[in-house]
C-alpha cells in the first residue's frame, strides 16, 4: 500500500532538543540550561496575565495593534512594519515559508540557532552552513557561500550559544553586499543584553532586504509564554502577514507582554544583575582553569580541554543537582552552556566546577585538612 509522503527535506530534520529540567531522583534542581531569566517576569506582566484570565471566553484581536505600538514607542519604530509571533521562532519560520523553498538555499552559520536549518528543510530549501572563526561569525565566510540559489541569510546577534558578537560595521558590509534578492535577518533574542545595540534596527531601516527579530523569552522572562516579534521593510512584514495566523497569539499573551515592556525599572535590574553575574562567573571559571570568550548575552559558554572533559563536568554538576547544556549539537563538544542565574546559583556552579577541577575542596575534605593542622 502507497504512504503519503511528506514534502522534501522534512524527514531530514532532526526534531529541536530544549534545555533539561529535571534530574532522575533530584526534586530541587538548579536549571542553568535554557537561558532563562532567573529573576522571572515583571510582577506588572503577572498581574496582566491574571487579570486576562477573567475573558478567556473572548477572542484576542487578530492585528496585535497595542503591543504593536508599545513596541514601536519603545524603540522608535513604525509599528506598521512590526510583526509578532509565537516567539521569534514562528517569525523565523515565516521567513522561510515566504522566502525559500525547493531550490533555494537558507545560509547559517556554523553554531547559529538549529531552528534555521529545521525552518529552511520544512520549507523544502537546502540548509547551507558556513563556518565561524573562534566562534564568532565571519562575513567573508557567508558571502563566500552566497549563490544566484541564495533567499536567506540568518546571523544570530548575540550568538546562541556562543554569546559572541558581530559588529555594526560588518553587519552593514554583509547587508551591502548582499544581492538585493536576498534577505539578511538579525537574530536579536539577546539583543536587550546588550546596553545601546539596536539589534540590527537602523540596518532594517538602511536595506530593504534585512529584517530583524527579537523575543520576549530572554530578558522579559516571558519564555512560558512564547511571544515574540520581527521588524522588517512593510513589503516583507506585508507577505508574513499573509501567512500568520489570524489568531496566533491570545490574549494573555499580548497583555502580559506589553506590560513587561513598559516595566522598564524591572528591565533595568535585570540587565544590571546579569551584567554583573556575568563578568564575576566568567572570571571565577577562569581562575579555575576554565575560560570563555567575552559573552554578551546572559550566558557563558565555558571551554573544556576537550569533550571528555566537558561531558565528566557535565555528569558531575548533574550529580550535585545543577543543570547545564551541551552544545555537542552546536558543534562545540568542548564547550557546556551555562545561564548567568541569580548570584547564589553562579556560586553553586562555579564552586562545584572548582571541585570537579579538584581546585575547590570538598566539605569532607576541607575537614580533613583541618584536622592535619
Amino acid at each position: 500500500m502507497t504512504k503519503p509522503v511528506p514534502q522534501p527535506g522534512i524527514m531530514q530534520i532532526k526534531p529541536y532538543v530544549g534545555g533539561a529540567s529535571s534530574i532522575d531522583g533530584v526534586s530541587n534542581v538548579i536549571k542553568l540550561s535554557s537561558n532563562e531569566n532567573p529573576f522571572g517576569p515583571s510582577p506588572l506582566a503577572v498581574e496582566a496575565f491574571q487579570k486576562a484570565g477573567h475573558a478567556l471566553h473572548r477572542y484576542p484581536n487578530t492585528d496585535h495593534a497595542s503591543l504593536r505600538a508599545a513596541i514601536g514607542d519603545l524603540h522608535g519604530l513604525d509599528p506598521e512594519r512590526i510583526i509578532c509571533g509565537v516567539g521569534s521562532d514562528e517569525v523565523i519560520t515565516f521567513l522561510c515559508q515566504c522566502y525559500s523553498g525547493p531550490g533555494t538555499e537558507v545560509i547559517y552559520t556554523e553554531h547559529g540557532f538549529s531552528m534555521y536549518k529545521i525552518s529552511a528543510l520544512a520549507a523544502g530549501a537546502t540548509p547551507i552552513m558556513v563556518s565561524e572563526r573562534e566562534r564568532t561569525v565571519d562575513v567573508d565566510e557567508i558571502l563566500k557561500a552566497v549563490t544566484p540559489r541564495t533567499s536567506l541569510v540568518f546571523v544570530t546577534n548575540p550568538g546562541n550559544p556562543t554569546g559572541t558578537m558581530v559588529s555594526r560595521a560588518d553587519l552593514s558590509r554583509l547587508a551591502r553586499a548582499l544581492p538585493d534578492g536576498v534577505l539578511m535577518v538579525i537574530d536579536g533574542a539577546y539583543a536587550e543584553y546588550v546596553e545601546g545595540f539596536d539589534g540590527g534596527a537602523s540596518l532594517v531601516e538602511k536595506f530593504p532586504n534585512v529584517v530583524m527579530t527579537r523575543t520576549f523569552s530572554k530578558m522579559y522572562g516571558l519564555g512560558g509564554l512564547r511571544i515574540g516579534w520581527g521588524y522588517g521593510s512593510t513589503d516583507v512584514i506585508g507577505v508574513l502577514n499573509r501567512v500568520r495566523g489570524p489568531f496566533n497569539l491570545s490574549m494573555p499573551q499580548l497583555d502580559a507582554a506589553e506590560a513587561a515592556l513598559r516595566d522598564r525599572d524591572h528591565v533595568a535590574r535585570c540587565l544590571s544583575e546579569n551584567t554583573r553575574l556575568r563578568a564575576w562567573l566568567a572570571e571565577a571559571l577562569a581562575e579555575l582553569g576554565v575560560p570563555s570568550d567575552t559573552s554578551c548575552a546572559n550566558f557563558i559558554l565555558a571551554r573544556f580541554a576537550d569533550a571528555d572533559e566537558a561531558n565528566a563536568c557535565d555528569d558531575f554538576l548533574q550529580s550535585e543537582g545543577i543543570i547545564v547544556r551541551r552544545v555537542a549539537g552546536y558543534a562545540l563538544p568542548n564547550c557546556l552552556r551555562i545561564t548567568v542565574g541569580d548570584e547564589a546559583s553562579c556560586r553553586r556552579v562555579a564552586h562545584m566546577i572548582g571541585r570537579f577541577k579538584g581546585v575547590v575542596p570538598s566539605a569532607d575534605e576541607a575537614r580533613q585538612d583541618g584536622g592535619r593542622t
